[in-house]
């Protein structure tokens, strides 16, 4: 059995009505993945807007394992002191990480950051020693086209995000930076600006699937149009 756990911020946990990007996930390894695996996580909910707070069930379709560790407004700061546990409770084999939007929108500089994604990190291995991490680069949303010093410190990130992860890569756990989505287009990939519609989670997904693909042979190349 070959455990993945989906950890992030907005993007990852999804809002009432939406598939999120983790179902798109879970049809494609369903379809492609040759033996057991699940989504495994502490959490299960959605955010409910209407109240803001993660507590909807509400899934477009909520037939699919929905584990994960992901809040609103949650970034590497806050999953820090959690992923230890996480990993260790969950028994997560490969983390699929979409983070840094909200720790450089208001809590950290890129520098700081990238020294939060060190200790997230560290906190992982210490709870299970050969877990692999498949992480997303911070997708630029509709702040970074109208705040150019919000621009630079994600530009920034990303490249300090590629140089941490390199560092600290090892053969008995890898790390693994995915290529951001190449056509995804805020405009129209999500619903504000930043959340993914439904085309953006098929890009979302295409993104973590095609770097296991290509790294570690795991599943097949991404067919949106089937998930």
């Amino acid at each position: 059995m070959l455990r993945f756990m989906p950890v992030g911020d907005s993007m990852t946990i999804g809002s009432a009505g939406e598939h999120t990007w983790r179902y798109r996930m879970w049809r494609h390894l369903r379809d492609t993945y040759g033996g057991p695996f699940a989504l495994v996580g502490p959490r299960e909910t959605l955010h409910d807007q209407a109240t803001d707070a993660p507590t909807s069930y509400e899934y477009a379709d909520p037939d699919f394992p929905r584990g994960h560790l992901a809040g609103w407004g949650e970034g590497w700061h806050h999953m820090v002191p959690l992923i230890g546990e996480a990993v260790r409770s969950c028994r997560a084999d490969v983390l699929m990480v979409s983070l840094g939007l909200i720790d450089l929108g208001f809590y950290t500089n890129a520098e700081q950051t990238a020294d939060n994604v060190r200790r997230f990190v560290t906190e992982a291995r210490a709870a299970r020693p050969r877990v692999r991490m498949v992480v997303l680069p911070v997708i630029p949303n509709i702040r970074a086209t109208t705040e150019p010093s919000f621009a630079a410190q994600v530009d920034l990130f990303n490249v300090l995000l590629a140089k941490t992860l390199a560092d600290l890569d090892e053969p008995r756990s890898p790390l693994l930076l995915a290529s951001p989505p190449p056509s995804y287009d805020i405009h129209h990939d999500t619903y504000d600006g930043t959340h993914p519609n439904a085309t953006g989670e098929h890009k979302i997904a295409e993104a973590f699937a095609g770097a296991m693909w290509e790294a570690w042979g795991v599943g097949q190349p991404y067919a949106a149009g089937s998930h």
